[in-house]
């Protein structure tokens, strides 16, 4: 095929294929092997989608309703394109009996028009605007993987993770600010097995540059300051911001962390459960570091009600998580540099270490790249683990190998010593 993101080569049988896909998605979700004929890209996003324990039975989550849904949608950027967007589609989509969808960058569903019976149709898997079609919460699916991969996307029938996705077939492809490249979320054209045709692959992708080149002739914002945290292998974390280098406590660390990973905010109770284990800490000694932290960093930087960040944070370990979610590997181990905040015990900060370092270790023994393993064992981190010397063992080449298996065999006898002088559990 001359372009594997396409679903169909040209004279396959529909549902000769469909049949095979829907074999190889059993096999993948009992055995965890993926068979022919699935494609790369398509394999590479079930192994993302059952790593982040999508189920392959599941429904999307409806997370934005009403109010909150027209008001979300009113101060969205691509609300400026959809006239555009609607004019281009609406034809296409009605005569083909299809769907027209734009979801945000969180693969949240904003907007899904067209024909009426098949509106009614996808709504009974709850896809309709305001529901959660992330690749992460729904598996495989077009405008949830075209804003993981940040590419376009064309799935095919039984090629969607979730079951009952499978009789649909969907085109997508993202759309970025023109004037920062800021991923806004990615346009969709859903309906039956007809928009496997690479016609419609190349016809999202031409909505979407049109929908970039509107926001093109459009005055670009004043560009705030980011402000940059290196938490990565670090005790204490280094903010950045406003031309100067802070060195934060570990308690600074952690709130900072925190509140980069969440810039919705956060509440004095929600950030007491992230930061202790008991409910022995107080209010008003959270309060009191808070308010060191806003004397250090600024009342302009730090607000409250809830508490949070006023300036875009590029914080190391969020960089190393979007990599993960686009499959780029590599570039997320380039990233690494160690886990978060490595001697917190804060519950939050060890969760979200824990999910980063889980993550980053499953894709390089997904990937088997025998440099990339290398590169992780022989890292201040990671030369005690034992899972990483086994893959880079079975991914070494045979002149290698030896010396590999030998570090294996060492490292197992040395971890299996150390289980048996640990003193019994009471």
């Amino acid at each position: 095929m001359s372009d594997s993101w396409v679903a169909l080569e040209p004279g396959t049988d529909p549902a000769e294929r469909t049949r095979a896909l829907r074999h190889a998605h059993a096999v993948f979700t009992t055995a965890g092997t993926v068979e022919r004929p699935v494609r790369p890209e398509v394999a590479a996003s079930w192994r993302r989608s059952a790593r982040a324990r999508v189920s392959p039975d599941g429904t999307a989550q409806v997370e934005l309703v009403d109010g909150d849904l027209g008001a979300y949608r009113a101060d969205h950027p691509l609300a400026r394109v959809m006239p555009l967007v609607r004019e281009l589609v609406s034809t296409y989509a009605k005569d083909g009996e299809h769907l027209l969808a734009v979801c945000d960058a969180q693969g949240r569903l904003l907007w899904v028009e067209g024909h009426s019976v098949t509106r009614r149709h996808a709504g009974r898997m709850n896809f309709v605007p305001g529901a959660r079609w992330a690749e992460s919460a729904m598996g495989t699916n077009a405008p949830g993987t075209a804003v993981a991969v940040d590419r376009p996307v064309q799935v095919f029938a039984a090629e969607h993770f979730s079951r009952p996705v499978q009789p649909w077939t969907c085109a997508a492809a993202p759309i970025h600010n023109p004037h920062t490249g800021r991923l806004l979320g990615a346009v969709d054209i859903t309906g039956g097995n007809g928009l496997a045709h690479p016609h419609s692959l190349a016809f999202v992708q031409a909505v979407a540059r049109a929908a970039e080149a509107q926001l093109a002739l459009e005055q670009p914002p004043q560009r705030a300051e980011t402000v940059t945290l290196h938490a990565l292998g670090r005790d204490e974390a280094l903010l950045v911001a406003q031309g100067r280098k802070l060195r934060l406590s570990r308690r600074h660390s952690e709130l900072v962390a925190l509140l980069a990973r969440h810039p919705e905010g956060l509440t004095g109770d929600q950030l007491l459960v992230a930061l202790y284990e008991d409910e022995s800490m107080s209010p008003v000694t959270l309060r009191a570091e808070l308010s060191r932290l806003r004397g250090l960093l600024g009342p302009e930087l730090l607000a409250s009600r809830p508490y949070r960040l006023t300036t875009p944070v590029e914080a190391d370990f969020l960089l190393v998580e979007r990599r993960l979610a686009a499959g780029a590997v590599s570039g997320a181990m380039g990233a690494y540099d160690g886990p978060l905040l490595p001697y917190s015990c804060a519950p939050e900060i060890v969760r979200l270490r824990e999910r980063l370092d889980m993550g980053l270790r499953a894709a390089l023994v997904d990937r088997a790249d025998p440099q990339l393993l290398t590169d992780w064992v022989r890292s201040p981190w990671g030369g005690d683990d034992l899972d990483i010397w086994q893959a880079l063992a079975g991914a070494s080449p045979r002149g290698a190998r030896a010396h590999v298996q030998a570090e294996v065999r060492a490292l197992d006898r040395e971890q299996s010593a150390a289980t048996w002088l640990q003193p019994p559990r009471p």
